[in-house]
């Protein structure tokens, strides 16, 4: 989507000169043409804005993988707003637009790395009013992408160049953000009051999971315990109503279940007539029959067909449910869920299968056609293994002489040229591609890259720096790269926001300005010079041509 910014600026313009009318001499001092530059500059005036904004986005989206599942949706999620300002930036660079290209905000790393309790388990342990503020900080970053790029291109312009197309044209970096809730933070009023926090921040789509609160673990790891449908449904209520009631009629509610990992639940619904939803709940419950002599003092007991059944209760006072029941509690809890409200589907797997992924959701098409996943494409898997471990039975249903292979080593390094590593490595190249098609999957993120990445660059940056190659282990790596591949941030100084700065201050104090961006600021030695074959860096006095195709 286009932001229209001529327009804006002319509206701008005209409005800010009708103001300088009505007040007369005292406002000489403003110029209406830097005051709707800068207008047009910061589009989106409130994290509302934004919300309606992107909910939009996500509402077309949706209707255009309904309509071709080539069309499905990405993200990466981010932990600060630095980084998903540079992931967008890098991706309006890259694949010259930001369609279909999400956010997507973890709890997971909000509990690891921004909670002031210092990094914790993704068990909701962390401030609940750390979620909203990560929003908010994202989109500063990203309305200050916005202002950054359209300052230069007014500067541009005002020098001659006629770049006013793309200042019409201009696509802006706010995109939506998928946000995690985690199961709520407590009840339905807590979940209802954080769900407005988060939406003011800008927030358009709000994930929510089924375990409870008070017990929540990350959905890869065990011990998990789910809630009842009812229990559930009111906190998809509360976060609608939340929606509704800021004025973002379009707001995307995410319904995320732990079923196929969870074993247990800590409440037994109460049904009020044969088969209605908590009876199904009750269903899955394991029991084990019983005489009702032989009942202890505080039992807990049920009558199932006629019969009294006692559930299996642990010692911790949770219920557990019957063994191979994950699976149809999951249909039920996405059939359920999209019934009452929900919007996106998310199912938490033990493996990136497509076929098992396809398995449970065409059963949920069966009820509800247009069912859609959100996927968590999760870096908990071990993709390597997980894909060559599939190819492996795969060729050996082929009749394929396996006996090259160590079933129990496919990870070893010696098997990475082999046939079977690059069955496995083209099956994950299209992994996304293959499960938006069969597997009904129109989002497809990984939660957790950039914490990921930021150790691993830091693994690599400190073996050399504090190793032989000094300071060369930076400027080789990381600088040299930044000037090679054009990373908007090798001018640091200009990221932060300094010449849009310097800018400013000429509109506020004129040539009594004190600029930053003068002879002796040394990012200056990193103007760039593009052509269709190489890069020309000027260093002080001096020019270096780089060929484009000189190797990273």
């Amino acid at each position: 989507m286009k932001n229209l910014s001529q327009a804006n600026y002319s509206s701008a313009l005209q409005a800010v000169r009708n103001l300088k009318e009505k007040y007369g001499d005292t406002w000489n001092a403003i110029d209406p043409e830097s005051a709707a530059r800068m207008v047009t500059q910061n589009r989106f005036k409130t994290g509302l804005d934004i919300a309606n904004y992107t909910a939009a986005i996500m509402r077309k989206d949706m209707a255009e993988y309904d309509a071709d599942s080539s069309q499905y949706t990405q993200s990466l999620g981010c932990w600060h707003g630095f980084v998903a300002q540079q992931k967008m930036i890098a991706v309006k660079k890259h694949h010259k637009t930001t369609n279909k290209k999400y956010l997507y905000l973890s709890g997971w790393m909000v509990a690891a790395l921004r909670s002031e309790f210092g990094p914790l388990p993704d068990q909701s342990m962390h401030e609940k009013t750390a979620v909203p503020a990560l929003i908010k900080e994202i989109y500063d970053f990203l309305r200050q992408a916005d202002a950054i790029e359209l300052n230069d291109l007014f500067n541009r312009l005002e020098n001659g160049e006629d770049v006013q197309d793309q200042i019409d044209n201009f696509e802006t970096h706010i995109v939506p953000i998928i946000a995690d809730i985690d199961a709520g933070f407590g009840n339905e009023e807590a979940t209802y009051l954080l769900s407005k926090k988060m939406i003011e921040a800008g927030a358009c789509a709000i994930q929510i999971e089924n375990q409870v609160s008070d017990a929540k673990q990350c959905g890869h790891q065990d011990g998990k315990v789910t809630v009842p449908h009812e229990d559930f449904i009111a906190k998809l209520n509360a976060i609608r109503y939340a929606f509704l009631e800021l004025g973002v009629d379009e707001g995307i509610i995410v319904a995320r279940t732990d079923s196929e990992g969870a074993g247990l639940t800590q409440k037994l619904p109460v049904s009020q007539e044969p088969g209605d939803l908590a009876s199904k709940y009750l269903a899955f419950v394991e029991t084990e029959e019983i005489a009702i002599n032989d009942a202890k003092e505080d039992d807990v007991l049920l009558k199932r067909d006629g019969k009294l059944v006692r559930p299996v209760r642990l010692a911790n006072g949770l219920y557990k449910f019957k063994n191979g029941s994950n699976i149809d509690r999951v249909v039920l809890d996405c059939i359920t869920n999209l019934q009452n409200g929900a919007d996106l589907l998310w199912i938490e797997t033990p493996t990136p299968n497509v076929k098992q992924i396809a398995h449970m959701v065409n059963r949920i098409k069966d009820v509800m056609p247009n069912a859609k996943l959100v996927y968590n494409n999760s870096p908990s898997f071990n993709w390597t293994l997980n894909f060559r471990n599939q190819v492996f039975e795969e060729m050996l249903l082929e009749g394929e002489n396996m006996t090259a292979y160590d079933r129990n080593n496919l990870m070893d390094a010696q098997y990475d040229n082999s046939e079977l590593c690059y069955r496995a490595d083209e099956k994950i190249r299209t992994f996304q591609t293959d499960s938006a098609r069969d597997a009904g999957i129109f989002h497809h993120l990984i939660t957790l890259p950039t914490y990921h990445t930021t150790a691993l660059h830091m693994n690599d940056l400190t073996k050399g720096y504090f190793g032989e190659s000094g300071m060369l282990s930076y400027v080789k790596e990381v600088q040299r790269q930044e000037i090679r591949k054009g990373v908007s941030c090798v001018k640091h100084q200009r990221m932060a926001g300094s010449n849009l700065g310097d800018d400013h201050k000429t509109f506020f104090s004129g040539d009594n300005a004190l600029k930053a961006g003068g002879e002796k600021n040394t990012s200056n030695q990193f103007e760039v010079k593009t052509d269709d074959s190489k890069v020309e860096v000027k260093f002080n006095d001096h020019k270096v041509e780089v060929k484009l195709s000189v190797p990273a």
